[in-house]
């Protein structure tokens, strides 16, 4: 059984279309924060049915882009050190540091593995205890909790070679920021698996604060669609609140026990976020009690850091200011084969999602 189906259905989509187009539109900007969401807007081709008064803009959703240059070059110093292995999910590796990507480095020597999960890092540390596995953590509320249940195990087992160098990061502060900023927005498609873990009461203080509407949607063609509509609704209406349309996983609560593993090993701390700067309170820092499993405490590094290629408008495409199609080196210097930007490199980066369905433009 293909469960898809019914959120690909053409005649839903059609039906959808419809009656976004029945309702007295004018000008709006709609920015979805996920980019699962940015991806399936580009494969199915969402922004052509979509009529021209509604304009969707790619925001900071992509774990991956929104992930400094500096980290990419502490996490290469760390696969430098004697002894010591840096561990990363696959669409880390090929990002461009000030100096080379993860993937360079390995070419060049350094001990650089991908790996699927947290418990396969652990897996490693068990079973290689005279050699130090440091993970490299990223990504929003959704990949957070594997980090936090990883660091509790190692506590457990007094795993002493796993280390986790911690660059988690959280979207409403970010989606706030944007707002502050006086950026062009008038409604957000929330993201849903951010969701699934938080419930939708994570953005209780940005709808409040900002008195914006916010739809947190699934990711099928029939999904997006109902989110614009709703959204849409919304929005002419000047309505503000939250609606769920991927109710089938998001709820206002979310997994409490997964919340609660977060706050045990987390607390918030100022990130840094391409393109964006430092957003206090955006980001997750291990707790002191988890500190001989930090790699920033028990075994720092320093680099030196240089300012982003030139010409790249990652930073400006992650803040939704511009398009991948603006920036000179797109498809032409920048291709996911020899990315120059961060955004070209993970599937969920604006510029691969442009790129890889050029023939929906």
């Amino acid at each position: 059984m293909n469960f898809t189906t019914p959120f690909r259905n053409q005649e839903l989509i059609r039906t959808l279309l419809s009656q976004i187009n029945k309702l007295k539109l004018r000008p709006i900007k709609i920015m979805e924060v996920c980019g699962g969401h940015t991806m399936a807007i580009r494969k199915h081709g969402l922004h052509q049915l979509l009529p021209s008064e509604i304009e969707l803009l790619s925001g900071p959703g992509c774990p991956v882009c929104v992930t400094e240059q500096t980290f990419v070059d502490k996490a290469i110093a760390y696969a430098q050190l004697p002894k010591t292995t840096l561990l990363t999910y696959g669409d880390l590796v090929r990002v461009p540091g000030c100096y080379q990507s993860l993937s360079e480095a390995r070419s060049a020597g350094a001990s650089v593995e991908v790996i699927y999960s947290t418990q396969q890092a652990l897996s490693l540390a068990r079973k290689q205890p005279n050699h130090r596995f440091v993970f490299a953590a990223i990504g929003f509320e959704t990949t957070a909790p594997g980090t936090a249940l990883a660091l509790q195990q190692a506590s457990v087992e007094k795993l002493n070679n796993f280390l986790v160098y911690c660059a988690h990061k959280t979207m409403p502060e970010a989606m706030e920021a944007l707002v502050a900023d006086g950026l062009p927005i008038d409604g957000y498609l929330g993201p849903g698996h951010v969701c699934s873990i938080t419930g939708s009461k994570l953005f209780d203080r940005l709808v409040a604060r900002y008195s914006i509407p916010l739809v947190i949607s699934g990711f099928e063609a029939v999904d997006l669609l109902q989110s614009v509509f709703l959204l849409t609704q919304m929005i002419l209406q000047n309505e503000s609140g939250i609606q769920i349309q991927y109710r089938r996983l998001v709820s206002p609560d979310g997994n409490r026990k997964a919340q609660s593993i977060l706050n045990e090993v987390f607390e918030p701390c100022t990130a840094t976020w391409r393109g964006l700067g430092a957003i206090p309170h955006s980001g997750l820092k291990i707790r002191n009690t988890y500190a001989q499993w930090d790699a920033e405490v028990m075994l720092p590094v320093s680099v030196h850091s240089l300012p982003d290629p030139k010409g790249c408008l990652c930073g400006e495409i992650l803040k939704g200011i511009r398009k991948p199609t603006e920036c000179a080196h797109f498809g032409k210097k920048c291709t996911p084969e020899h990315p120059v930007g961060a955004c070209m490199v993970s599937s969920e980066g604006t510029c691969q999602a442009y790129y890889s369905y050029q023939q929906t433009e």
